[in-house]
């Protein structure tokens, strides 16, 4: 049975589209032994080929959409209070960056992707969006593609929205990149943000697969030659409050 389509939810922000998602992550396979019979190892592929990541669970890809909507199901009514507390309120300077690098005008045709800003909202799915070919000039997701199954076709589609010199901005989590902050940030997010996430919202798991899924998710530099393979060109990034997150960048030429 196919896998089902990851829950995504769009709006339209008077100048474009917009939607939060809610689906899987990245995907992850295990390798084989070689030495096993044929038709073993052919079982193992496809076992390997059906599995992806769910913070540090291995689950298989058609659970994942429906666990990460039960996630954000979960934590929606505390969503901008826990993140508020978690960052001490640095989202928001974050999130005013990727506004001034976007510098939308009068006119622009905005696709904002796990945003859940705007006035109308549409179900859609991130890796097979709901619109045509070289619709959008700005496509932006602000921590919302390490939840999905697919990053690279989540790329992909991406790109085919985007019109010729459309821009791709994407704001995530990343790597610390200073030894001494990482070490003092890897403490606070397993043992202190679960404990928030209990307190605050009553739920420790989904804030503990927060801060596995963080981990998960690929390093500033490979998710820049991720973004290459999905034909971006100019592909930047800039790490903010010691790599804690990034911003990355690339144009559709």
């Amino acid at each position: 049975m196919a896998a089902p389509k990851s829950c995504v939810l769009w709006s339209y922000c008077g100048r474009g589209w917009s939607r939060a998602m809610r689906g899987g992550q990245l995907l992850g396979l295990r390798s084989s032994w070689s030495g096993a019979p044929l038709n073993a190892r052919l079982l193992s592929q496809e076992k390997r080929a059906t599995e992806t990541h769910f913070g540090f669970e291995t689950v298989p890809e058609e659970e994942k959409g429906g666990k990460v909507y039960q996630v954000f199901e979960s934590v929606a009514k505390k969503y901008d209070v826990m993140n508020d507390m978690m960052s001490l309120g640095i989202h928001r300077v974050w999130k005013d960056l990727l506004l001034w690098k976007m510098r939308p005008l009068p006119g622009t045709q905005l696709l904002d992707v796990a945003g859940g800003t705007g006035l109308a909202w549409v179900l859609g799915d991130a890796e097979e969006l709901p619109f045509d070919d070289d619709k959008f000039d700005i496509y932006t997701i602000a921590f919302g593609i390490r939840n999905v199954t697919h990053i690279d076709q989540a790329l992909q589609e991406a790109h085919r929205v985007l019109k010729p010199g459309g821009r791709f901005l994407c704001l995530e989590f990343s790597q610390v990149n200073n030894p001494l902050i990482s070490r003092l940030y890897d403490l606070y997010s397993f043992q202190v943000i679960p404990v928030l996430g209990e307190v605050i919202a009553g739920d420790w798991k989904s804030y503990q697969y927060l801060v596995e899924s963080i981990r998960r998710f690929p390093s500033q530099e490979e998710f820049k030659e991720m973004i290459e393979d999905a034909r971006f060109h100019k592909v930047t990034y800039e790490s903010l409050t010691s790599g804690i997150v990034a911003i990355h960048s690339g144009f559709k030429l």
